[in-house]
């Protein structure tokens, strides 16, 4: 709603919801005052000119004054933030008061109708002066309720108030209503018989007309009729949002000039908890840029998506069961699918507690790929606590790298460049973590291979070593000597 008239967003181009309330109820209190003016001047006239046409739009002004009042106070009371007691704040109230001046209608318009039959019928009607004091009051009426109804639809339009949109459309009849009492009147002053009567006839079908499209969009409004549209924006919009692999369902409905509701998304279920939250944070940025008056609550059920591989689907299945496994190896063997990992559990749990682990992990792989999947565990001990360790002395340090870089160059593989060494001393034995650097054209798979060869040749020569971590890095274009530390 930035850059409408009548609203002042703030340095960031928003409209604050306060400036809407502020708008709003400052139309709210002229309608008001203009209803008060007109319906005493129209009074005025109708007395002195004794039309029936005049006295029912009087009539009409003094029940405008009670509804001008229902809805300035419904629309303050709209306004307010949602509380305990109504979660969804107070926006209905709006539609409340556009019921009321429905019902309104409805009833002045029958008791107009009853009256102007009963004297067309009859075919006697009081004489009616037409005076240049009456025809310049109700001129001055026009003038306002054109005035009136224009500055309302404007500001209805830019804050989606119901009430003010029914208060606009109210007024919209008080014109054409009093432009038909000014021609009833010119009628009557020219000598046509009856006008006055049939004038009021006119206005009262009119009313009742406006009455059934105000009723039939208020009803609409009660009963969470969604916004014509507003539906097939947000869906298109949500579609359009990375990630999202499916809308599930959209629940909308208006309140207070507000689209409140819900939307049910679908997101990869081995997605993880932040990149979904990232997702559901994009999808409201796309929702109120075609929307701003929106306000939707985002859910995101996980679900599988074509493109997930036999890998990933494992890998989630043990994440979901907090099992770490590594070593994952899929194949497909003569039409049937095999699977082997290792999985890693507490050192000291004892081997039949262990087993039962595993037992479940497979059985949760079968239940995926079929009764007929073939897996294999292989349980590997983990340390759950954080064993205590130290440096090793530099002499230790300085051996294990040259012979890591010994094993390196007589492999006579991509491998070189042996640097970063640090060994600490732990009560498992020697955890080496070292540096090194291979052609960076060449696979994972193939440097994997040619760092396994050269790990288990040192631990070959030294029995002391319980683990090797290296890391690759692409070598560079300059020869570098040996780097130890």
């Amino acid at each position: 709603m930035s850059g409408t008239q009548g609203l002042t967003p703030n340095p960031t181009g928003v409209v604050s919801p306060a400036e809407v309330a502020r708008v709003k109820q400052k139309a709210a209190t002229l309608s008001v005052i203009a209803s008060v003016v007109l319906t005493l001047a129209k009074f005025g006239a109708a007395i002195l000119s004794g039309s029936l046409a005049l006295m029912t739009d009087a009539l009409q002004g003094l029940i405008d004054i009670g509804s001008t009042l229902f809805t300035w106070f419904a629309v303050r009371a709209a306004d307010k933030p949602a509380d305990d007691e109504h979660h969804y704040g107070h926006g209905k109230f709006e539609a409340l008061a556009a019921l009321l001046e429905t019902a309104i209608l409805f009833g002045l318009s029958g008791a107009i109708l009853w009256e102007a039959i009963n004297r067309l019928w009859s075919g006697t009607e009081p004489h009616v002066a037409v005076t240049p004091l009456v025809i310049g009051v109700l001129l001055f009426s026009l003038m306002v309720d054109a005035t009136r109804w224009r500055t309302l639809t404007m500001v209805a339009k830019e804050t989606r108030s119901e009430a003010l949109a029914a208060e606009a459309l109210h007024f919209a009849t008080d014109f054409v209503g009093t432009a038909l009492v000014l021609l009833g009147l010119i009628l009557t002053r020219m000598g046509v018989p009856m006008a006055d009567s049939a004038t009021a006839l006119a206005l009262a079908v009119f009313m009742i007309a406006t009455a059934v499209k105000l009723g039939r969009r208020t009803v609409d409004t009660l009963i969470d009729a969604a916004p014509k549209g507003v539906a097939d924006r947000l869906r298109d919009a949500a579609q359009g949002v990375a990630g999202v692999v499916n809308v599930e369902w959209l629940r909308l409905r208006p309140a207070g000039g507000v689209v409140q509701g819900e939307i049910g998304i679908q997101v990869s279920r081995t997605l993880p908890l932040d990149r979904v939250t990232a997702i559901k944070d994009d999808l409201l940025r796309a929702l109120v840029a075609v929307e701003p008056d929106s306000a939707l609550t985002v859910t995101a059920n996980p679900v599988q998506v074509d493109d997930e591989t036999a890998l990933e689907r494992v890998l989630l299945i043990a994440l979901k069961m907090k099992v770490p496994v590594h070593h994952v190896s899929v194949h497909t063997i003569g039409g049937r699918l095999a699977v082997s990992l290792d999985m890693e559990v507490d050192a000291l749990l004892p081997l039949g507690e262990a087993h039962e682990v595993a037992t479940r992990l497979e059985n949760a792989i079968r239940a995926e790929f079929g009764g007929e999947t073939e897996v294999d565990t292989h349980i590997e001990p983990m340390e759950i606590g954080q064993p205590s360790g130290h440096n090793a002395p530099w002499e230790v340090v300085e051996a294990i790298g040259k012979a890591i870089a010994q094993e390196a160059a007589e492999a006579g593989g991509p491998i070189r460049d042996i640097h970063s060494v640090r060994v600490r001393e732990t009560r498992n034995g020697l955890v080496v973590n070292y540096h090194c650097r291979a052609d960076g054209a060449l696979d994972v798979a193939a440097v994997h291979r040619a760092v396994d060869k050269i790990e288990r040749k040192v631990r070959e020569a030294r029995p002391d070593v319980c683990r090797l971590v290296s890391h690759a890095e692409p070598a560079i274009t300059s020869d570098k000597p040996l780097a130890l530390p």
